[in-house]
């Protein structure tokens, strides 16, 4: 698993006017089964994908063609994250 950290780079007006291009490429990938979760950063700073991919060259392409990236309105860090220990109801998180 993964945990993708986006940075903003520009203005929300910038970030706001690419949302909606930026949320089809996030239903892309929940459809093709690689994203988990994403959502904002409080404060409104970046945001956050959790991924379920075992090559970091291949979420990295991904994370190259969100819209955020292309137009240089966000960077991204990426996180390898193995969950050895979960809460009950989030087991399937060790499977990833």
């Amino acid at each position: 698993m993964f945990i993708v950290t986006l940075t903003y780079l520009r203005p929300l007006a910038e970030i706001d006017a690419l949302m909606p291009q930026h949320v089809a490429w996030l239903r892309r990938h929940y459809e093709a089964g690689l994203f988990i979760a994403s959502g904002r950063q409080n404060p409104r700073n970046g945001g956050v994908i959790l991924t379920r991919t075992a090559s970091r060259a291949n979420l990295k392409a991904v994370l190259e063609a969100d819209p955020f990236v292309q137009s240089g309105c966000a960077s991204y860090e990426v996180i390898e994250f193995n969950p050895s220990m979960t809460a009950p109801g989030a087991e399937s998180l060790r499977e990833i």
